[in-house]
């Protein structure tokens, strides 16, 4: 008979969970991730998200062995697994004139899930992820995005895959980089449009660049010469929230 509380950081069930959490493969082979917090599991059922396992804090694991399968502190005694949602581009439904945004290569979770964040708060239609070097359910993209990966509708793929839908629904690109570029607010964002971000440390690759319909930039004034990603991602998104609000 199976026992009503677990007390053991060696059952199979709690390794399970801490091997979720910390290996990217293990959840993309078995389509499952872990999600901490009663308001992050609460957004995540919310949109339509299902959950194979519920563990309580003094429920039905005690508090040692909580903590061994928390990956943070705060999480209000309550654990998740949850299976994952496929993020395709064919998922995504646009609007007319949608607001994308598109970031290249993310390889920090933090700041995919910030950027997720403020997309969930800007009202963007859809962020796309191109070439990832993290994925979507890692533990601090969730932690980051307060639920918001749970809520906007999310792709993931290459970019060349990204170009390609992109034009065929005929969206203007707006990379945003220094070189060969003009103030961000001297564009029309209220059409369609995506917003493209590249990696902090190499920017975009060429063949963003070339696909680009404009090259935009936020203004430097200091002497520091680039904004964390998911600060830039939030003036350019508000941007197109300004614009938006403005009648044509």
């Amino acid at each position: 008979m199976e026992e009503n509380i677990i007390t053991s950081v060696q059952n199979t069930r709690v390794k399970h969970v801490v091997a979720l959490q910390q290996k990217s493969s293990l959840r993309r082979e078995e389509g499952l991730f872990v999600v901490e917090g009663q308001r992050e599991i609460e957004h995540c059922v919310a949109c339509g998200y299902e959950v194979v396992e519920l563990y309580k804090k003094d429920e039905n694991v005690n508090a040692v062995v909580y903590e061994k399968m928390a990956y943070r502190g705060s999480t209000e005694g309550m654990i998740a697994v949850v299976k994952c949602k496929e993020h395709t581009l064919t998922d995504l439904r646009l609007k007319e004139d949608p607001l994308i945004v598109v970031l290249e290569s993310v390889e920090k979770p933090g700041n995919l899930g910030a950027v997720l964040r403020t997309a969930e708060a800007a009202g963007v239609d859809a962020v796309i992820v191109c070439d990832p070097l993290t994925d979507v359910y890692n533990p601090n993209v969730i932690r980051a995005s307060i639920g918001g990966v749970f809520c906007v509708p999310t792709a993931v793929c290459s970019s060349e895959e990204c170009i390609a839908f992109l034009k065929a629904h005929q969206v203007q690109i707006l990379t945003a980089q220094l070189q060969d570029s003009y103030e961000y607010y001297d564009y029309d964002m209220r059409q369609a449009t995506a917003i493209v971000m590249g990696t902090e440390s190499t920017g975009l690759s060429q063949q963003w660049r070339e696909a680009a319909d404009a090259h935009i930039r936020i203004p430097m004034l200091g002497r520091l010469d680039s904004l964390n990603v998911s600060v830039s991602a939030a003036i350019l998104m508000y941007e197109a929230v300004r614009q938006r609000k403005v009648k044509r």
